[in-house]
């Protein structure tokens, strides 16, 4: 990692930080909202996330190397709308009324919906890091979204001060997407209360049989820089991290991993996931 060297700490040191790769950067740690803890466990509402899904089938891409594409070149005014309005009708929502299972699908789609809009608002874009609402951002993760139950929200919030201290779930991490190559696929379905656990699992299986989750080469096990930044999520040490990928891998690779010991290396590809970028299946 290289440092800047500053002689004005607190100003110019900020500055080195904002443009600092993402991959040296702290992760932003779990840090719970109390007040997002309520839920109602006996309520048994549905929400309804039938145009997320309409938007998904219509414009997410599966591609040869496992990893979704979005046509975000090919949405239409008329979907932008219909996009725009589902994210206002589940900030209308008294979220805080509903049972856990709702909850969980409702915040991962809210997340997955705001960043597509952002990269909409802001197509073409190389890079969701192009997106700095501010002089020191590293991205869009930060700026207030949302509004939901009079509280503003960010990406970064709904990650990280409710998504994974709440669930306390290493899988969360295969269902948010944020818009690159290197991210674990937006699916091609919303997330639902009945769904969820099916889903996070087959993302899981999904992501860590790619290349850009889990490679072996020549002996060397590199991995999803995902696993660097939160790795306190899957165990802290390499050991609990490899027993996590084993999990979800294919035999042949289960069976390279099981004679692994050390993660050698990470990486991360920050592209825009972007279908018209690749060639289709």
């Amino acid at each position: 990692m290289q440092v800047c060297s500053c002689r004005f700490p607190a100003l110019l040191v900020a500055v080195c930080l904002a443009l600092a790769p993402m991959a040296v950067l702290a992760a932003p740690k779990a840090k719970l909202w109390d007040r997002w803890t309520a839920h109602n466990p006996q309520s048994t509402a549905r929400i309804d996330h039938g145009a997320w899904q309409g938007l998904l089938q219509r414009y997410v891409r599966p591609h040869a190397d496992g990893i979704n594409r979005v046509a975000y070149g090919s949405v239409t005014a008329d979907d932008r709308r219909v996009l725009e309005q589902y994210i206002a009708r589940l900030a209308a929502l008294p979220i805080s009324t509903y049972n856990r299972k709702e909850q969980r699908a409702y915040w991962i789609n809210l997340y997955n919906a705001l960043t597509v809009k952002v990269i909409l608002d802001h197509y073409p874009v190389k890079s969701i890091r192009k997106i700095k609402p501010g002089l020191l951002s590293i991205g869009p993760w930060r700026q207030k979204l949302v509004t939901v139950e009079g509280q503003q929200l960010s990406l970064d919030d709904i990650e990280h001060r409710i998504l994974r201290p709440i669930w306390r779930d290493p899988r969360i991490h295969y269902a948010v997407n944020c818009a690159a190559v290197s991210c674990p696929s937006l699916q091609r379905e919303p997330f639902t209360g009945a769904n969820a656990d099916a889903l996070l699992t087959r993302a899981a299986r999904q992501y860590v049989n790619t290349r850009y989750g889990v490679e072996i080469k020549d002996g060397r096990l590199v991995v999803s820089s995902v696993y660097k930044w939160y790795r306190e999520d899957f165990g802290r040490t390499d050991a609990s991290l490899i027993r996590h990928l084993r999990q979800y891998a294919e035999p042949p690779l289960a069976a390279a991993l099981a004679r692994t010991q050390t993660v050698d290396d990470d990486r991360y590809d920050w592209s825009i996931n972007d279908a018209s970028r690749v060639q289709p299946q």
